[in-house]
């Protein structure tokens, strides 16, 4: 700490530094909302682990918590989280079905130190969706304000630092849409003054959103259904775009108009729209359950042109759900939906290069929806695998490394008769933060 008076262009030289320093250390050390800063699963944080040793990590702290998908968010000492606590504790888990039950929703932020409360807020939510453990929707951190989206689709601005209520709204409400059978699971996105989010109901399948007001500035498209994927942000031919894919459709739209600038047609079973495209250079992939994928290049006025490859076999390609994928140089790494597997593909050819349970379900057996959440830091992949375990392994086209593991938390969901748990960890001043359904943990990845 400086203890005397800086001056003059010694005080002007000194600002700037400091600045500068915390400007790159924001940037490096936060995740304010799904997937890191920009969503896209990259943390390039500096002084990580190179391995994980057999005796663990150490663990910072661990507060009890409730029920849910959504994964913590941290910027500015907070660690933000959404949780359900349910009075009626029975859940069916039946894919086809909703289960109807009782409790509240809760938004809770914590220290980043040490995972003492600061603030939570809560209100009764009634559930009747299928998997009803809890909130899916990520909250999404923007300077002083945060953004949750719960289950049965209300959706809150509140002060980062106290809770206080800023504006609220419930998109099934306002939009007259029934919430989708698996919930509300897009992941608000902020860009400039504007909120993104899927809300349904004619032309406002997705809605642009004054993010001080909850004012509604667009609504664009249309679906049968509202679909589970976030909306995401892609830089084609030098012009930002959202870019969102519907049950039926991967568009492209304007940000300030939310006009369609393109769209291709790519309609995965179910309405299962749910993990993000990956954008690179002129080529964009999305795949989703039912061996639907596409590689597709997009022409000279940025809109799909080439199919260069598509699904519908076993040998090429990942299927990817509960996990948006990874595209790191010219390969593609993922979750596949159908078999269970952690695939490398070849992002040329769509070849598969090779494939392991051993990165999601922890075995050698089929495993339906089998899931790994995979984040890269330079060589480093971190998977947080659905076995509550995560994983520090080298990737690349021939194979992977694996530099330990380490068990976080146990796996206290439940799907097609096993023990997982889905949940997109935080990675975030040298740490992990990681939650199940009873707990948020965090974790040091600081090299020694």
């Amino acid at each position: 700490m400086l203890r005397k008076p800086v001056c003059g262009l010694r005080k002007s030289v000194y600002g700037l530094i400091l600045g500068l320093s915390l400007s790159s250390a924001t940037l490096a050390d936060e995740w304010p909302q799904w997937m890191g800063p920009n969503r896209d699963g990259l943390w390039k944080e500096t002084g990580i682990i190179d391995s994980i040793p057999e005796s663990g990590l150490p663990v910072l702290w661990r507060v009890p918590i409730g029920g849910g998908y959504s994964g913590p968010s941290v910027a500015q000492g907070c660690v933000v989280v959404t949780d359900y606590q349910a009075v009626s504790p029975e859940v069916n888990n039946d894919p086809s079905t909703r289960d109807r039950r009782e409790g509240k929703e809760r938004i809770v932020c914590l220290d980043f130190k040490t995972g003492a409360e600061l603030w939570k807020v809560e209100y009764p939510r009634p559930y009747s969706v299928s998997y009803a453990v809890g909130p899916r929707a990520t909250p999404t951190i923007d300077g002083d304000l945060v953004y949750c989206l719960g289950a049965e689709g209300d959706l809150l601005c509140l002060k980062l630092k106290t809770g206080q209520e800023v504006w609220k709204m419930n998109l099934s409400e306002v939009y007259k849409t029934e919430t989708p059978i698996w919930g509300h699971s897009a992941h608000p996105l902020i860009k400039g003054d504007l909120l993104y989010c899927l809300a349904g109901g004619k032309d406002h399948l997705v809605v642009a959103l004054d993010k001080r007001t909850g004012k509604e500035v667009w609504g664009a498209l249309n679906a049968e259904e509202i679909g589970y994927c976030p909306p995401s942000i892609a830089s084609i031919n030098g012009v930002e775009q959202l870019v969102v894919w519907t049950p039926d459709t991967v568009a492209g739209l304007d940000l300030k108009t939310g006009k369609t600038n393109w769209s291709y047609p790519l309609v995965p079973n179910y309405a299962m729209s749910i993990s993000a495209p990956r954008f690179q250079g002129n080529k964009f992939f999305a795949s989703g359950i039912g061996e639907v994928a596409a590689m597709v290049e997009l022409d000279k006025s940025g809109k799909p042109g080439k199919t260069l490859w598509s699904g519908g076999d076993m040998k090429r390609g990942v299927y990817s759900a509960n996990a948006t994928p990874l595209w790191i140089g010219d390969v593609i790494y993922g979750a596949d939906c159908g078999s269970g597997k952690f695939i490398a593909v070849d992002a040329a050819s769509g070849k598969r290069l090779w494939e392991t349970y051993q990165l999601t379900a922890g075995g050698e057996r089929r495993a339906s929806h089998g899931t790994a959440f995979m984040v890269q830091n330079d060589w480093r992949s971190f998977i947080f695998a659905e076995t509550g375990d995560l994983i520090l392994a080298k990737l690349s086209k021939n194979g992977f490394e694996e530099k330990g593991r380490m068990k976080v938390v146990e796996p206290t969901g439940e799907c097609f008769g096993r023990a997982v748990v889905w949940s997109h960890p935080a990675f975030a001043n040298r740490c992990v933060v990681i939650r199940n359904d009873k707990e948020i943990v965090c974790v040091s990845l600081a090299a020694k």
